[in-house]
């Protein structure tokens, strides 16, 4: 199965809700109040939004934790490599030397292709996009022939129901 984490997908969670309150420090034990996680499953995702530069925090009485960028700004890519790493379907996408089929592997690039098709589509969802209930995902693909230009077509996705009620899901 191909999926985020869990941790991530609180990430995700807490990503929105201070973009909901975009501008606004929220403390940390607000935050797991309001989005329904432990109070330590938000410090350390927090902390680590914090190191990648997607948050801000402010120390002290009144103190807590804002968006570093607007929310149109920041991508589900930023907020899913901040939390899980670089982005890759399989071992070669990783680094050169990782797979030991690589030197005589006749799929490697297409999987390039697809992992950069998967990178592009994230990299396209902003997280205000993540705020509205309408939003549904356009995803563009692009296919030619050799020599030939590409033709562009664009498909729309349907959202997924059946969230959970913290968001979560």
């Amino acid at each position: 199965m191909f999926r985020i984490t869990r941790l991530t997908d609180y990430g995700m969670v807490l990503m929105a809700e201070l973009a909901r309150n975009e501008g606004r420090l929220l403390n940390a034990a607000d935050l797991a109040a309001q989005v329904r996680v432990p109070a330590p499953t938000v410090s350390k995702i927090l902390q680590m939004l914090l190191r990648r530069r997607l948050l801000e925090s402010v120390r002290g009485a009144g103190g807590g934790y804002r968006l570093a960028r607007p929310a149109a700004e920041i991508s589900v890519r930023d907020i899913i490599v901040a939390l899980e790493g670089p982005i890759a379907l399989t071992e070669c996408n990783l680094d050169e030397g990782h797979c030991e089929q690589e030197a005589h592997c006749a799929i490697r690039g297409n999987w390039h292709a697809i992992n950069h098709a998967v990178r592009q589509a994230l990299d396209g969802i902003s997280l205000a996009d993540m705020l509205r209930p309408d939003f549904a995902p356009q995803l563009r693909m692009e296919t030619g022939e050799a020599g030939l230009p590409a033709r562009r077509a664009t498909i729309p996705v349907r959202p997924a129901t059946g969230r959970a009620a913290n968001g979560a899901g």
